[in-house]
């Protein structure tokens, strides 16, 4: 309901804030892709995090920010306490991943670095993906 009545002010922000969470979600699908399937090309999984996650999340972050300064929600509610959340915690989560696989760049040899890229990635997707569908379903 609460779309309905959205002022057209709101749709600039609100794009891009959907346009940074939809390319977060796909870098991460493709980084589990990448780092589960051929672990041999790191160099684009270390390219996929620095290039696509990072200005992905950061677009989405900020955008989100943007968009919650100009609406006024009342109350506090829990769908956008998980999006705060996923994404306060993502930025964590995104630079651990980044040192791990660039470390895992500088010594091919080991297999550790891609299998704890893809294990954190996995998980932070599936953390996004409980995010989107809270703040699309509104379930509060």
């Amino acid at each position: 309901m609460l779309a309905l009545v959205r002022p057209d002010s709101w749709n600039f922000p609100l794009f891009l804030h959907v346009l940074g969470a939809a390319v977060l979600f796909g870098a991460l699908g493709a980084t589990v892709i990448i780092a589960t399937r051929a672990p041999a090309l790191r160099r684009l999984l270390v390219r996929t995090i620095a290039f696509l996650e990072l200005p992905a999340w950061v677009l989405m972050r900020f955008a989100g920010q943007w968009l919650d300064s100009r609406e006024d929600i009342p109350g506090d509610p829990s769908w956008l306490g998980v999006g705060f959340l996923v994404g306060d915690a993502g930025l964590l989560l995104l630079v651990i991943t980044a040192l791990i696989a660039w470390r895992g760049l500088r010594h091919p040899e080991r297999r550790w670095p891609v299998r704890a890229v893809a294990a954190i990635s996995g998980l932070y997707l599936i953390a996004v993906f409980i995010a989107m569908w809270a703040m699309t379903t509104k379930p509060d």
